[in-house]
């Protein structure tokens, strides 16, 4: 296992800042820019464009370990609008191919049709504050505030210059039709059974984000995360046994599954990194659980992250760990200070537990 941080459309400051940190490798999320998606949503690639902004990145010394494909809000199209939503699918399928003539071999994307829903920020240690999830004090308007599309938050939704609720297919629930538990597997799959052809024809794995925050029994405001819990974890990998069909295995999001998080997490990630498709782990901790929840500094939630790192090599994972949604204050606008922090807590978990070793060593 090793570091790798997630960016948004970072510019030459901020990777030469990351460099400085150690980082050697990356996964870029540029959804919202004109590199991949101009007008928004699901737009066709430029595999020549593709390959000199990967050639860019390694100009740093690092390596491009995965980037994010925008599929839109092509879920919930695929509802509405079957065969608009087939087009989609078809442009998604090429930018597979074109990824892939890059020199890209890994990409991440999203199934969230309404974006992921938090209720507000709560105090965190010494000021700063913690984005969370408390289902019995939802509002819309609460949703409409606080809840945002990827690694970005509420607060900095144009970081990276994405204009991202515009852009990424954030929708509130009360904005879309129902999607019942069927109709959510049903969308999923269609999705699955049009992608993971062409990233096996590729040879590019397709990292999926299980659905975030876990929704209530029933849904909220009539739309069911079915990818957010245990079940619809394996239920997911069970719709292709394909080797290029896996997850962008989001431990905080995981975690947001339990109620007693810190009892059941170390077992499931063991569970799942040994099936051998897990392409990137979100390495973050949360305190609390199923639908009351804090996002914390690694060091400080439910879930003993060492004994984590521990059940990743028993499961037999040894790719990219990227610390992710850290706090947020106005002491540390741009969560630098705070990402260094998650970044070197992380590296000394890996080096305490002998996956890690310096360059002298």
């Amino acid at each position: 296992m090793y570091i790798s941080e997630q960016l948004l459309n970072p510019d030459e400051r901020r990777l030469r800042l990351s460099a400085q940190y150690g980082v050697r490798n990356v996964v870029l999320d540029n959804r919202g820019t004109e590199l991949v998606s101009s007008v928004g949503g699901v737009n066709a690639w430029d595999a020549a464009k593709l390959r000199d902004y990967r050639k860019w990145v390694e100009g740093f010394d690092m390596k491009l370990d995965v980037f994010a494909l925008d599929v839109g809000s092509i879920i919930l199209d695929s509802l509405v609008d079957i065969e608009g939503a087939k087009k989609q699918r078809k442009v998604l399928a090429q930018n597979i191919q074109k990824a892939a003539d890059a020199g890209i071999t890994c990409l991440k994307y999203n199934v969230q049709m309404v974006g992921i829903t938090r209720t507000g920020l709560k105090p965190g240690r010494g000021g700063a504050r913690n984005s969370g999830f408390v289902y019995a004090e939802y509002s819309a308007e609460e949703d409409q505030k606080n809840s945002y599309w990827g690694v970005g938050y509420p607060s900095n939704q144009e970081e990276g210059g994405a204009i991202s609720a515009a852009l990424c297919g954030q929708k509130l629930a009360r904005d879309v039709p129902a999607v019942s538990e069927k109709a959510g597997w049903d969308a999923i799959e269609f999705l699955v059974e049009g992608l993971v052809p062409a990233a096996e024809k590729a040879g590019v794995r397709l990292a999926c984000h299980p659905h975030d925050p876990a929704y209530p029994v029933g849904g909220l405001n009539g739309i069911e995360h079915v990818v957010g819990s245990a079940v619809g974890l394996r239920k997911f990998l069970a719709l292709s046994s394909s080797q290029y069909h896996g997850l962008n295995f989001c431990q905080g999001t995981v975690a947001e599954m339990f109620r007693k998080p810190g009892k059941h997490m170390i077992q499931t990630i063991e569970e799942f990194a040994a099936t051998g498709r897990i392409f990137m782990v979100h390495f973050r901790n949360i305190r609390g659980g199923y639908l009351d929840f804090q996002e914390v500094f690694p060091d400080e939630g439910d879930v003993d992250m060492f004994q984590a790192v521990r059940a990743y090599q028993r499961g037999g994972y040894a790719g990219p760990l990227c610390p992710d949604h850290v706090p947020v204050s106005d002491l540390d606008e741009g969560r630098e200070r705070f990402m260094a922090f998650a970044l070197g807590y992380t590296r000394g978990l890996l080096q305490a537990a002998g996956a890690w070793k310096t360059s002298e060593s």
